[in-house]
């Protein structure tokens, strides 16, 4: 099975709950269409292009790179009009009377394309798919949340949490990561060679944040937590939802585990974890699933009661934290949302169909349209059904 062979086989679009053509209002709102881009990257270019500054911008979801997306945004007083990228188009819509942000949608249909499938396992998938709009699936969050995570898997948020700022920073600037463009990797491999020496670092980085944050350095040598809080405010606020989001997943995990059968559960490798997807539940199983919310992990949110309690409260030891200490420390512009996210989604509107894949006519491909809820994720859909098909 082949997921991404082109980048029409991911096509995502965000559902607006706001009227176009609004003539009202300072902000200026866009349709962004985007191939192999990812949102952060679009944001910077159109902030590059039009001298706008990144805090004049407002968006709803990050968006995938690997794909064809059709997103929305705000701009403070932006220009009413068009711009063309190679890799975008930004083209205003309308004005609203407040900045776009993740109220203003209620979720994305999808247009997905499985390819190179034997007709075997074309037929596998497609039970699969049928049986999911009975079953639900886990509301975990995927891969893509987890882009900050290097080669060594260590969180950068778990080392702040636990005071180590050094680590924290170090994680951030020098680990290697599977995303590192050339540039990326060339300034990661020079600090983890100066460490320490802040002035042969300086002078072997060429012009860019990296340097100017090894500058803050070579004046304040130890001052860690300082550098770290030098990095943009939005790539912190990635490493904490990153760790926040990772132990959501493992309290969910076991909440699975607790109330199935061993044969009703297929662990699937994540970027970050091995966690289990469910199928043919029965009905009471259904029921408690699909009711079940879980909370956020966060000071600020209540911790449940009962069993889940206990697994919170036990996934979250295992870091060498409390529930207590999941509160941001230092940083006065990042936190950790707050709030329950439910155990299960579903998707809606769905559909399916197998045909020849007419990149190899010996072999099959699967077609899938659905539309998700907010903040829950196609990738997971298709774990489940390629699974089946493997």
């Amino acid at each position: 099975m082949k997921l991404k062979r082109l980048p029409e086989d991911f096509h995502v679009e965000e559902l607006p709950v706001v009227a176009q053509g609004e003539p009202r209002g300072r902000f200026v709102y866009y349709r962004l269409t985007k191939r192999g881009l990812g949102t952060l990257e679009a944001i910077e270019a159109i902030s590059r292009r039009w001298n706008v500054p990144g805090r004049r911008i407002s968006y709803g979801g990050l968006k995938d790179r690997h794909a064809v997306t059709v997103q929305y945004l705000t701009i403070f007083e932006g220009p009413e009009r068009p711009l063309h990228e190679t890799s975008f188009d930004l083209e205003p819509v309308g004005r609203l009377p407040e900045p776009y942000s993740p109220s203003h949608f209620r979720g994305n249909r999808f247009v997905v394309v499985l390819r190179d499938l034997s007709p075997h396992s074309l037929d596998q998938a497609l039970k699969a798919v049928a049986e999911v709009p009975r079953d639900g699936l886990p509301n975990y969050f995927d891969d893509q949340r987890f882009g900050s995570v290097g080669f060594g898997g260590g969180f950068i948020a778990q080392a702040w949490l636990t005071g180590d700022h050094e680590r924290a920073f170090r994680l951030a600037m020098a680990e290697p990561n599977p995303s590192d463009r050339p540039t990326a990797k060339a300034e990661k491999a020079i600090l983890r060679e100066t460490w320490g020496n802040w002035a042969e670092a300086k002078s072997r980085l060429d012009r860019s944040n990296a340097r100017s944050l090894v500058t803050y350095l070579v004046d304040h040598p130890t001052d860690f937590r300082g550098a770290f809080a030098r990095l943009r405010r939005e790539l912190r606020s990635l490493y904490f939802s990153a760790f926040q989001s990772h132990l959501w997943n493992l309290i969910l995990a076991r909440w699975i585990e607790r109330n199935t059968r061993e044969d009703q559960r297929v662990p699937i490798d994540f970027k970050v974890a091995t966690l289990p997807i469910h199928h043919g539940l029965d009905p009471v199983q259904a029921e408690l699933l699909s009711l079940s919310r879980i909370p956020l992990p966060a000071s600020r949110s209540p911790l449940p009661d009962g069993p889940m309690r206990e697994i919170a409260e036990e996934v979250v030891a295992e870091f060498g934290l409390s529930w207590e200490n999941l509160r941001v420390k230092h940083l006065k512009d990042v936190f950790f949302s707050k709030g329950t996210r439910p155990a299960l989604f579903f998707a809606e509107n769905l559909e399916y169909s197998g045909a020849p894949d007419e990149l190899d006519r010996r072999r099959k491909k699967l077609t899938l349209s659905f539309e998700l809820p907010k903040g829950a994720y196609a990738t997971l859909l298709v774990k489940r059904v390629t699974d089946a098909a493997s």
